[in-house]
C-alpha cells in the first residue's frame, strides 16, 4: 500500500498537469479568464501540497511547475550504460551533488532518442559511443528516485558500447569519470540512478537477447 505522503504528491502531480492543460486551452480567450484564473489557483494549490510532504522549498518546487508549457506530458531523460569488456560500467561524478551516475540527462526537442544519449555520454565523459540496444522504458517514481519530483518523468536506458578514442570531456558539467564494476560502485546519485537499473543493465549486456523491460 502506498504512503499518504506519497499518495499527496502523486495527486499534486496530477492537479498541476491538469491545471497546465487547462491554463493551454484558456489563454488568449477572454471568454475564460475566469478559468485561467482558476487554474493559476490550482497551480499553487499543488505547488503547496508538493512542498507539505518534500524537503524541497515551495519556491523551487513551484519553480519547476513552470519548466513546461503546453499540454502536459511526461518529461524524457535518456541513461546510456557504457559497459567495457571487463564488466566495467562507465560512471561520471555529477558536478551538481558530487555524486555518481551513468551519463545521460533530459532529450532535448529534435533529439532522436539513441542520438541524445550518444550526445550526452560524448559530452559529459569525452567517450564517443554507438547504441546497441534499448534495455528498458521505466518511470521515475515506479524506481523509486529520491527525491521524487513534481513532474512525472520516463526514463530510456540504452546499452552502449565505446567506438572510438575518448576526447576531453566538458568541465562544466563532469568533475571525475571512471570505470566501476558492480561490486566496487562508488555513491551514487540516487536521483538519477539505483543498483537495480545497473544490474538490468549488466543482464542485458551479458545476455543481449532479452527483451526491452517497461514500466
Amino acid at each position: 500500500m502506498s504512503e499518504p505522503a506519497d499518495l499527496v504528491r502523486t495527486a499534486a502531480v496530477r492537479i498541476a498537469a491538469l491545471a497546465q492543460d487547462g491554463l493551454t486551452f484558456a489563454l488568449g480567450d477572454p471568454a475564460k479568464d475566469y478559468d485561467a484564473a482558476r487554474y493559476r489557483e490550482l497551480t499553487e494549490l499543488a505547488a503547496d501540497l508538493l512542498a507539505a510532504v518534500s524537503t524541497s522549498p515551495r519556491d523551487v518546487l513551484r519553480a519547476l511547475l513552470d519548466t513546461d508549457v503546453g499540454y502536459a506530458t511526461p518529461k524524457v531523460d535518456v541513461r546510456a550504460g557504457v559497459i567495457d569488456d571487463q564488466g566495467r560500467f562507465l560512471l561520471l561524478r555529477e558536478r551538481s551533488d558530487g555524486l555518481w551516475s551513468m551519463p545521460g540527462g533530459w532529450a532535448d526537442p529534435g533529439d532522436r532518442p539513441a542520438q541524445a544519449a550518444v550526445r550526452e555520454v560524448l559530452e559529459e565523459t569525452g567517450y564517443p559511443v554507438e547504441v546497441v540496444k534499448v534495455v528498458g522504458v521505466w518511470e521515475r517514481d515506479a524506481r523509486g528516485k529520491q527525491p521524487p519530483m513534481p513532474v512525472s518523468v520516463f526514463h530510456l536506458y540504452f546499452l552502449c558500447t565505446v567506438s572510438g578514442d575518448r576526447v576531453a570531456a566538458s568541465e562544466l558539467e563532469t568533475l571525475d569519470v571512471g570505470w566501476f564494476g558492480l561490486d566496487e560502485l562508488p555513491e551514487l546519485s540516487q536521483r538519477r540512478i539505483n543498483r537495480w537499473e545497473l544490474e538490468r543493465m549488466m543482464a542485458h549486456h551479458r545476455d543481449p537477447s532479452l527483451p526491452t523491460e517497461w514500466d
